[in-house]
């Protein structure tokens, strides 16, 4: 059995550094102290690496781009344009306890930062998987922080078993129950709709139709 494939760390370092190097450190874990407890090392970077990716996890301010279907990060996509007043913000990872304030000051320092006054935080939420206590206790007090400063937050497309994590909490009753939604689209509609914010769609342009129109 070929413990040490070259050809697989070369990809590794060139697509994935971190698994790099987790696999260096498993060959010498192997070599010095041997399978049984080597292998025992690579889990536990395995899952210290895991932590850390998810203690920082990606995530992205949304806008709609020209001719593309759906909600993109304007960093990737420049041309995006953003709903006056509000802040679409997708975070790639379950929330918990090693992620909580990293995710509490994004959101905040994003509304503070933002070039004119953000009336609603919609969290596109389809890769939260989970929300433990501890980040449930940081949404409340986001709740908080939020309204203080006159905003409201809402969620966008939450898998059913996290909703029902969130019932349990009583935050779904905290932040309203009508500030959860399917899809970010129709989050988007009503938020337009509620505030009257003139805003075309480039969907509905194509159609002749105008987001928070009378028509819609």
């Amino acid at each position: 059995v070929r413990l040490f494939d070259v050809r697989s760390l070369r990809v590794f370092y060139r697509v994935r550094p971190s698994d790099f190097a987790l696999s260096i450190a498993t060959f010498f874990a192997v070599a010095t102290v041997g399978v049984l407890p080597g292998i025992a090392v690579a889990v536990t970077l395995s899952l210290l690496d895991f932590v850390r990716r998810a203690w920082r996890p990606h995530d992205a301010i949304l806008g709609r781009a020209p001719g593309v279907k759906g909600y993109h990060d304007v960093t990737r996509y420049p041309d995006a344009e953003q709903v006056p007043g509000l802040l679409l913000l997708r975070w790639d990872a379950p929330l918990f306890f090693a992620n909580a304030d990293a995710f509490r000051a994004r959101i905040l320092s994003s509304v503070d930062d933002a070039p004119t006054y953000i009336r609603w935080v919609v969290i596109a939420a389809e890769p939260i998987t989970d929300v433990d206590t501890t980040a449930a206790e940081m949404l409340e007090e986001l709740d908080k922080d939020l309204a203080v400063r006159g905003t409201e937050l809402a969620f966008a497309e939450l898998k059913d078993p996290v909703k029902d994590r969130l019932d349990r909490y009583g935050l779904r009753e905290r932040v309203g129950r009508d500030f959860f939604f399917p899809t970010l689209g129709v989050a988007v509609k009503e938020y337009v709709a509620r505030h009257d914010v003139p805003w075309v769609d480039w969907q509905d342009s194509a159609r002749g139709e105008v987001a928070g129109s009378p028509d819609e």
